[in-house]
């Protein structure tokens, strides 16, 4: 993390001593407060960078972006993300199918993978060439 927090710094560390006095069985209602914590913290600074790129569009100095790009919903981040991901899953599903049933079972898993990566990939290219 480039930036730290040493508010939640310090909650960390007095949930981490928490936890080494008061036991294990605390431990559900010490993790559900530090993920309260963390889900402020980072509310907070997405407020915070949109607040900012608000201000960056309003000022002139930064252009207004309409999806696309990097992290557009149809920009290369989000289809190299799927990417990575349908790759990372067809290692266990593979086995999975062709541990249960066989080829056939190995067939319809990667079909499936195939079938979800082609649809994206239609959907965003049919975004891309619509005009707004």
């Amino acid at each position: 993390m480039a930036t730290h927090d040493p508010e939640l710094r310090k909650e960390l560390d007095a949930i981490l001593q928490t936890r080494t006095e008061l036991g294990p069985e605390y431990e559900p209602e010490l993790m559900e407060s530090l993920l309260e914590k963390l889900e402020s913290s980072v509310d907070q600074r997405v407020r915070r960078q949109l607040a900012e790129q608000r201000m960056q569009v309003a000022r002139g100095t930064r252009p207004a972006r309409r999806g696309g790009g990097w992290g557009g919903p149809d920009g290369f981040a989000a289809r190299f993300g799927l990417a990575i991901v349908s790759l990372v899953l067809a290692v266990p599903l593979s086995a999975i199918a062709a541990g249960t049933v066989g080829m056939p079972g190995l067939l319809v898993s990667w079909a499936g993978i195939v079938g979800v990566n082609a649809v994206h990939s239609a959907g965003v290219m049919g975004r891309l060439r619509r005009p707004e």
